[in-house]
């Protein structure tokens, strides 16, 4: 009798690394979002509520990582 070799395989998906965003998507998603935040808060100062200013920077932060991941595309991360 001959004895078969087996390989053992991970049973789960789990023990694969999960990739985290590159350094340059925070960067701008961050910068955007206090970006957007300060302009609407000195433009709109004594006129709009508060929560306002909150959704444009929170607005902006989106923007930021769509302009982060082309920037990523492009021309790669920071570091």
């Amino acid at each position: 009798m001959s004895r078969i070799k087996t390989t053992r395989q991970p049973s789960s998906k789990k023990s694969e690394k999960q990739k985290d965003w590159p350094a340059v998507v925070y960067f701008w998603a961050i910068g955007l979002g206090l970006l957007s935040y300060a302009v609407v808060e000195i433009a709109t100062h004594d006129t709009w509520p508060h929560p306002i200013h909150w959704l444009a920077g929170i607005i902006g932060g989106i923007a930021g990582i769509g302009i982060g991941w082309l920037w990523y595309r492009w021309r790669g991360d920071v570091f």
